[in-house]
């Protein structure tokens, strides 16, 4: 009895942790699409929460009015399962603080946009906001028994996953959605080099381009750009397999779970890209060079995926460096620079700023988990009995 409760502990404890995590990276999440795009910021005399008292706004539409209410259900849902469980209060309870949360930190995002040129603080998408949260936190309470430490899902997490896995889980996860913002090159991430050089164009009102500058004016040619294209692919897919695959047991069905991973990643590059540009440029980033990386990342992935893991670990961080080197160095494609012409941001401004922000800090958040010391030390101790089933 008393290990079967230790059991359901330790599992309540996993749960609890994967979500908090998950609400931390959330957070930023809206603090970044609610600031984008962090530029002119001024004041116009006016109290930061002076939107309260305003009117509301005369112009608005369906679209605005969901989207605000979508991009903070999945907050309140978080903040409850994110909430330590108790036998003595029932879980209906977490939602009030997750509303007030939601309430709070909504006020927030608001009163910080009216010292922003590009965003007006409003009281109605407060009120939506606060809508979302309310609405996410019901659907918490209600899904909250169904993640508890009996549950099917979390005892399947167990069996296939270490026990250690919860941040690498929400990095990997993470991965299929930083596909969303069109990249240079299929699975090139961290390219701050391009931010870089236009945040210090501003500063010193004078044209600066760090690529030029790292490869010296250097023009490239088309095969090389293929090549490239090439070893960024293999190397991006090879890293993040890899860093999915430490996360397993010997006995989860690694093949399987890795190509569906692999196949649900590639479904929501095409999906995005067709929805951001057309139809029919779905498979647009499919080029002969990503085409050959995805060949060679999966000759490569065949000879490691039974590896072992501190191996695994190694060559998933210096495939990520190698991927981060490269599309810095780089400049980009000119077919990617023709094509990114046709590209209509519209009502979707806020939501690329996210996309692009997990574009930009993935592979960096990826590393961390990689080489933190306390993941690398879970990582060798092999003294779990599950572990060694």
């Amino acid at each position: 009895m008393t290990e079967k409760v230790e059991q359901q502990a330790e599992r309540s404890a996993v749960a609890s942790s994967f979500s908090r995590i998950s609400l931390v990276i959330y957070l930023l999440l809206i603090m970044y699409a609610s600031w984008y795009p962090f530029a002119g910021w001024r004041d116009l005399g006016l109290s930061a929460f002076a939107y309260l008292k305003a009117p509301l706004p005369h112009y608005w539409t369906v679209f605005d009015v969901w989207t605000n209410v979508a991009g903070y259900l999945p907050f309140g849902m978080l903040v409850v399962l994110a909430l330590p469980r108790s036998r003595r209060w029932s879980v209906y309870w977490a939602i009030l603080p997750a509303t007030l949360a939601g309430i709070l930190f909504s006020g927030t995002m608001e009163a910080v946009q009216t010292f922003l040129p590009t965003r007006v603080a409003s009281n109605l998408d407060l009120m939506t906001n606060s809508a979302g949260a309310l609405l996410g936190a019901v659907l918490g309470a209600f899904l909250r028994p169904r993640f508890g430490p009996d549950s099917r899902l979390l005892q399947l997490r167990e069996q296939w996953f270490n026990r250690e896995a919860s941040q690498g889980m929400v990095v990997v996860a993470l991965w299929p959605l930083a596909q969303i913002y069109p990249l240079s090159h299929l699975f090139g991430f961290g390219q701050f080099t391009s931010m870089l050089s236009t945040w210090l164009s501003d500063l010193l009102e004078q044209p600066v381009d760090l690529q030029g500058w790292i490869t010296n004016d250097v023009q490239f040619t088309a095969a090389q750009y293929w090549l490239t294209e090439t070893i960024i692919t293999a190397c991006g897919l090879t890293g993040a397999a890899l860093t999915f695959l430490i996360l397993l047991r010997k006995q989860a069905p690694k093949v399987q779970l890795t190509l569906l991973l692999i196949f649900i990643t590639l479904m929501t590059k095409a999906l995005a890209t067709a929805l951001l540009f057309a139809p029919d440029n779905a498979f647009v980033w499919l080029t002969p060079g990503s085409f050959g990386g995805l060949l060679i990342g999966g000759l490569m992935l065949g000879g490691l995926a039974f590896a072992p893991q501190l191996a695994q670990r190694r060559l998933a961080g210096l495939c990520l460096v190698i991927t981060l080197l490269l599309v810095n160095i780089m400049p980009d494609n000119p077919y990617y620079v023709e094509t990114q012409q046709t590209w209509t941001q519209g009502k979707f401004l806020n939501f690329n700023g996210v996309a692009q922000f997990l574009a930009l800090l993935w592979p960096f958040c990826t590393l961390w988990f990689l080489f933190h010391p306390l993941h690398r030390r879970r990582a060798a101790s092999k003294n779990s009995p599950q572990d060694s089933r």
